[in-house]
């Protein structure tokens, strides 16, 4: 939203972002502005590019709209744990055909609610037109939810012990979310770790989960020399245009034997470049260094340094947008570590699950679809090989795509396609299981 877009609101007026700082005192000043007031802030300019959001404390009673969006604070049973959540509703009066379960969008790594900003308004059509709801939501310790100490108490070489209680960390805190908001089932949208934990949670609640609908999911390959490169996302500028004169097309499609090859072929190219630096950041940031570690202990330097990353990162973006999201990445990243700490626990050095998703998930049966970037640095494999693994196991319900023009935010990157794509997989009916 630019300035005069804000001026214009019917709501508060909400002061636009100020640039990226490229300078030392402008730095200063943004960290000296961010804290928890900011925060909000700035995920509130993000969501009120939404024509149908009501922001807290104003009555949506004369809302016309097929839909409406709140953010609430959605308490969990233990002491100070809480969900930031959006919820985007129907207004529609009940008819006689039960409506599709909700649709709950979950973030990656050290993200929030907010990047999903170019996804809810497709979504909320499909939630207006179907009467359900769509929900998106912090994890705990990340985003805007609460950042509560985050330990593990399992030894070192019990492997299986500290994933599971990694794992429980997210798990159990989404289980209580959807009790507290009183819902059977759930589809579940997940990002990169967010796809990794929507699968874990699967696994444990099976009977809670609809369909998965994974983009650009981490955790899920078996190989330690697999071809993911966590460096890249921070050096990564998404390739949004990478093959804009090309006669690719722009909507997402079924990913074929040649399209995982040549993908891998580009990892492979990838990961021969990297610098000593880009693989000491792997290394440190896979044995429980996170990179918002380093940006908070940079002090008044950090959100220059985290300007460098947004500027290049989501320049796919409109100005305002990209001055928006810095603003709300600063924000979440300033504030106080807690699940980041989880990642050493789930991905050994090598970026590979220390329990990949491949070994694991054909015990499901629902629907799952894996999504990734035409320029991702997740490795493709895993899921083509998860699909394989569902078929054996007489889930016919697999499915894979590759999204161009995209890398590893691929619901950013090329937005319209993943749009289509979500609709296109939440309305799919599902198949009915094969006789044995």
């Amino acid at each position: 939203m630019s300035a005069s877009a804000a001026s214009s609101s019917p709501f508060l007026p909400l002061p636009p972002a100020k640039e990226i700082p490229v300078t030392f005192s402008a730095s200063l000043r943004a960290w000296w502005a961010s804290g928890e007031k900011q925060g909000a802030a700035a995920e509130e300019r993000l969501l009120r590019r939404l024509p149908f959001f009501i922001p807290a404390k104003l009555d949506s009673a004369s809302s016309d709209s097929p839909v409406i969006a709140r953010s609430t604070r959605i308490d969990l049973s233990s002491p100070r744990h809480y969900l930031n959540t959006l919820s985007i509703q129907s207004t529609a009066s009940p008819t006689d055909t039960p409506p599709p379960p909700p649709a709950v969008m979950l973030h990656g790594y050290g993200a929030g609610l907010g990047f999903f900003f170019r996804n809810f308004p497709a979504l909320a059509q499909w939630a207006g037109h179907r009467g359900t709801a769509v929900y998106a939501l912090d994890w705990l310790g990340m985003g805007r939810s609460a950042r509560v100490p985050f330990a593990i108490k399992a030894k070192r070489d019990d492997v299986p012990a500290r994933v599971a209680e990694a794992e429980s960390f997210f798990v159990d805190s989404l289980e209580q979310w959807r009790e507290k908001m009183g819902l059977e089932r759930m589809t579940l949208i997940g990002h990169s770790l967010g796809a990794y934990f929507s699968v874990a949670y699967a696994l444990r609640y099976p009977a809670r989960v609809n369909k998965l609908i994974l983009l650009s999911p981490a955790g899920v390959p078996r190989d330690p020399n697999n071809l993911s490169m966590p460096s890249r996302e921070i050096t990564d500028t998404g390739d949004a245009d990478a093959d804009a004169g090309s006669t690719v097309s722009d909507s997402a499609a079924p990913a074929s034997k040649g399209d995982v090859r040549r993908l891998r072929d580009e990892q492979r190219a990838q990961k021969k470049q990297e610098s000593r630096t880009r693989r000491l950041f792997t290394y440190l940031w896979e044995e429980g260094w996170s990179p918002f570690q380093v940006v908070r202990s940079s002090v008044f330097w950090g959100p220059m340094l985290v300007g460098k990353y947004s500027s290049r990162r989501f320049s796919g973006l409109t100005e305002d947008e990209t001055r928006d999201m810095h603003d709300y990445i600063v924000n979440i990243t300033l504030s106080k570590g807690s699940g980041e700490y989880c990642i050493s626990h789930i991905l050994a050095p090598g970026a590979h699950a220390r329990m990949p998703l491949v070994d694991r998930v054909h015990a499901l049966k629902i629907p799952i679809t894996f999504v990734y970037g035409d320029h991702d640095w997740m490795d493709p494999a895993g899921g083509s090989q998860s699909v394989d693994n569902l078929r054996r196991a007489g889930n016919e319900q697999g499915r894979m795509y590759v999204v161009p023009h995209a890398g590893h935010h691929v619901y950013l990157d090329n937005a319209k396609a993943v749009n289509d794509l979500l609709v296109k997989e939440l309305d799919r009916p599902p198949k009915e299981p094969k006789a044995n």
